[in-house]
């Protein structure tokens, strides 16, 4: 008996042994796919697109999860110089007094483009439309009132009601409202010098009710009868806002679009920073801009930083399929392999 279980006990031990030996790549493997998260806040104009892309990516890379917080381009910008997220968002550049604050370095990425919608809450008002002079005289405060003969000079034959026009803009520090002041200030000179181009400008306008971020503004407008604003177009979509059509540089009356974005942002020329203000554009609807992910140079970890090259890697390369699904434009092929090269040759 003293034999046999002398035995059955080697057997035993082998068996675990070669067990161990077999689960031994499997662990090994395991250990190496666990999850590392990314943090990022920012911008709410690409937010639809980031949680996007955040569920996309984990098809091919299930190791990595990526949360995003909406807070607004200001809060991106802060939260970016704090150190306190691993890549921050904005639709607003960073100006060079904010770039040299951040003591790791930071690489701006673009990743989209896309257009602000005029959006509007009228009655009976299907189709609005603003001219060059009329859009900066109702948002600089010159035009109060919705039968206003500036307006109803860009809208023959349509009843305008006699009422105050109420006022939706941002109640945070916005890239979407930079967009918008940009395109005004660019365009008329009055505007420029009582609000000018701003992320969170003063308005001194009557009637001003104030939403955060997107979704606020949207929601604001959609519950306010005799209300206009201003909020980025896949938002304006899907809360089936109207939009109004804005007059551009050719004269022409154009309503936001994916194809009117294309349109507008297919001149822009990238500098060696990637940042881009665009003002007043010579074709398509005008009030469009671009959208950053603010990287850091250097990470406190290498592992973190192979992971924020896998993330940007990533959405420039296969994240821009989706972009269109979301009514935001793409970064141009010859463009992407830049920001590609400058983030995998220097983020450490």
């Amino acid at each position: 008996m003293a034999f046999l279980s002398t035995i059955l006990n080697r057997v035993v031990a082998t068996s675990v042994i070669t067990g161990a030996v077999a689960l031994s790549p499997m662990l090994s493997a395991i250990a190496q796919t666990q999850t590392l998260t990314l943090n990022g806040a920012g911008a709410t104009f690409p937010a639809p697109l980031y949680e996007r892309y955040a569920r996309e990516i984990r098809k091919k890379h299930p190791e990595l999860k990526v949360n995003y917080q909406a807070i607004g381009s200001g809060g991106g910008i802060r939260q970016t110089i704090a150190g306190t997220v691993d890549f921050g968002g904005s639709d607003a550049a960073m100006k060079d007094e904010e770039i040299a604050k951040v003591k790791n370095g930071v690489i701006l990425v673009p990743t989209a483009g896309g257009a602000v919608s005029v959006v509007y809450n009228l009655p009976g008002v299907n189709k609005l439309r603003l001219s060059r002079s009329t859009l900066p005289a109702i948002f600089s405060g010159k035009i109060k009132n919705w039968d206003d003969a500036k307006i109803k000079g860009d809208n023959p034959g349509v009843n305008l009601p006699n009422s105050p026009i109420k006022f939706v803009v941002r109640a945070d520090g916005s890239g979407t409202t930079f967009i918008f002041t940009n395109h005004l200030s660019s365009i008329d000179g009055y505007f420029k010098g009582r609000v000018g181009a701003n992320t969170a400008p003063k308005w001194n306008l009557p009637n001003v009710l104030k939403g955060k971020g997107n979704p606020g503004v949207a929601a604001l407008v959609r519950s306010t009868p005799g209300s206009i604003g201003y909020v980025e177009y896949d938002y304006a979509t899907k809360n089936k806002l109207s939009s109004a059509e804005v007059q551009n540089k050719k004269g022409e009356f154009v309503a936001p679009s994916l194809a009117s974005a294309n349109s507008a942002l297919s001149t822009v020329k990238f500098p060696d920073n990637y940042r881009v203000f665009i003002g007043d554009p010579g074709q398509g609807y005008p009030i469009v801009g671009l959208t950053w992910m603010m990287v850091y140079k250097q990470y406190a970890t290498p592992a973190k930083a192979e992971a924020v090259k896998k993330w940007i890697n990533w959405v420039l390369k296969d994240g821009q399929q989706y972009n269109d699904d979301l009514n935001y434009t793409k970064i141009p092929g010859d463009v992407v392999n830049r920001v590609l090269q400058t983030v995998n040759s220097t983020v450490k």
